[in-house]
């Protein structure tokens, strides 16, 4: 985890207005005009329970400290709470949020961050069915430099 907790993880689902909270009362004095967020919510589909997440944390780390400094070269922050283990249904395992003096800039920075998330973070993520962890390869991408001749 971030020193600076602008990325932090956490067992299970997220709280999410602790969470959104405590970002906006932190930084709604920061002198951004936009602080967008983006909840990311486990949906009843496919007869699953929910889903599960494994996280390589050294990775991860290096992902979000390189989208911090793209952020940071337009003035802006970028901030990410993730969940490990398991999330049932219409819980939330992911949230990310940009805070930017411009709207555009966070607008389309939160875009970016979120779809690059869903592309590069190390995250593996499995169904839950019938109390079962079942890797989710139909939905997975491979990481861009990984694998043993990358």
């Amino acid at each position: 985890m971030n020193n600076d907790k602008n990325l932090q993880l956490f067992d299970g689902d997220l709280p999410v207005e602790n969470i959104t909270n405590s970002w906006y009362k932190k930084f709604k004095n920061s002198n951004y005009g936009a602080i967008i967020t983006f909840v990311g919510v486990v949906r009843d589909e496919d007869g699953i329970e929910g889903l599960s997440f494994d996280i390589y944390e050294p990775i991860l780390n290096n992902w979000f400290n390189s989208w911090q400094k793209k952020a940071n070269e337009k003035n802006a922050i970028v901030l990410m709470a993730h969940s490990k283990g398991d999330v049932l249904n219409h819980k939330s395992s992911y949230i990310a949020a940009v805070c930017s003096p411009k709207r555009r800039v966070a607008l389309e920075l939160i875009d970016e961050f979120v779809e690059d998330f869903k592309k590069s973070a190390p995250i593996w993520k499995y169904d839950i069915i019938d109390g079962k962890r079942v890797y989710a390869q139909d939905r997975s991408t491979k990481i861009e430099g990984s694998g043993i001749l990358a």
